[in-house]
């Protein structure tokens, strides 16, 4: 199983590049809009909703054929170096993170 995660300090996010190829492969028709509040850019849905790259699964076959397709460079947003890890199927993972640096472990239990 192929699983993008962003493999610098900063978080992960999607280029616009990224994006509108993600867009195209579902099927998403995207507007950006500059947001005169806080001076960024955001892509809007034809219903009105907005798109938050946040909400992709990491494993979405699309996904994975963008970042394959752009490469880490071209594929990553602000403060992101996206990378695709391939692990075995049968694993149950999750993705963890410190200050943005994402690898995939294996689920296990834990308590605090």
């Amino acid at each position: 199983m192929k699983i993008v995660i962003n493999a610098c300090h900063g978080g992960f996010g999607l280029s616009d590049d990224a994006v509108q190829g993600y867009a195209k492969l579902k099927g998403l028709t995207l507007t950006k809009t500059k947001d005169d509040t806080w001076d960024f850019y955001h892509y809007t849905q034809a219903d009105g909703s907005r798109f938050y790259d946040s909400g992709i699964e990491r494993n979405d076959p699309d996904l994975v054929a963008v970042v394959e397709n752009l490469g880490g460079a071209k594929s990553s947003g602000f403060c992101a170096y996206l990378k695709v890890v391939d692990i075995p199927d049968e694993v149950e993972w999750q993705i963890e993170e410190h200050d943005g640096l994402e690898w995939v472990a294996e689920k296990h239990r834990t308590w605090s």
